[in-house]
């Protein structure tokens, strides 16, 4: 292996390491050597991953409220304990809310505004927070690499989703101007970028995209009309991009947004 791109040995912590998309980026990173710490909403969750990736490599974890800046500094201290050092930081913490969603035969001015803050709060709040928190460690020690997760919905407006779209719109600029404070004030050695996922099928989104005959449904019809290669993502594709971002191959990459979406966000539709 390129030297650049090895990663094992590495201290890496996953937000919403329980859920699909975080648990996925975690086995991925066990399977590349690096030592990971899990953070899921719930613990019976944790534990249950935990179980599964045992045998994978070094992996703890905990259940903590990211939006609880207090629980957040208890994991951090339970971490350095473990292992001393945190290299890595994913937040893959989020996802969107029934009551967030509007429904095609519903209008903006129909959704629960409280519904829209919780959505907000944690898209948002959710990936700043820990980035406070663990960030700091990372200025204390000179070195760190920092992902972020965007979307789709920070290139345009996509229908049914506001709060989701304003949130990951302001993961996007909070990545830049992290990655400008953090190179700019403390070192060159600490990097924060994101990844912006197109369309996956997962069970958010399953009922969205796919009909109970397993059809298509009129907006998976339009999510492919508008993307170059005229399928949905495997999730296991996040990985590379992840890796990549998190190994020395990356050393001169800070303040971006990888779209890894198939070409979605590049393609007009004409």
């Amino acid at each position: 292996m390129n030297e650049l791109f090895n990663i094992a040995g590495k201290v890496a912590i996953v937000t919403g390491g329980s859920g699909v998309l975080g648990s996925n980026i975690s086995r991925s990173l066990l399977e590349a050597g690096v030592k990971v710490f899990i953070i899921g909403g719930h613990q019976e969750n944790v534990d249950k991953v935990l179980e599964e990736f045992s045998s994978l490599g070094e992996v703890k974890g905990a259940a903590c409220n990211v939006l609880d800046i207090e629980q957040v500094k208890k994991v951090k201290e339970e971490i350095l304990n473990l292992w001393g050092k945190i290299d890595i930081l994913v937040n893959a913490a989020g996802g969107n809310i029934p009551g967030g969603t509007i429904s095609d035969d519903k209008s903006i001015f129909d959704m629960k505004v409280e519904d829209m803050n919780k959505v907000v709060d944690l898209n948002l709040n959710g990936s700043i927070y820990p980035c406070l928190v663990f960030g700091e460690v990372m200025s204390k020690q000179g070195y760190g690499s920092i992902i972020n997760v965007s979307s789709m919905a920070t290139f345009a407006a996509l229908t049914r989703v506001p709060g989701y779209s304003i949130a990951k719109s302001g993961i996007e600029i909070f990545t830049k101007w992290l990655a400008m404070e953090m190179a700019t004030k403390f070192s060159e050695k600490i990097r924060v970028n994101a990844i912006a996922p197109g369309f996956f099928i997962g069970n958010q989104n399953r009922a969205v995209l796919i009909n109970p005959d397993g059809s298509l449904t009129e907006r998976s019809k339009k999510v492919l009309a508008k993307t170059p290669m005229k399928r949905f993502g495997d999730i296991k594709e996040l990985n590379g991009a992840v890796q990549f971002l998190c190994s020395d191959a990356a050393s001169f990459i800070t303040g971006v947004v990888l779209p890894i979406d198939g070409g979605f966000s590049s393609f007009s539709g004409v």
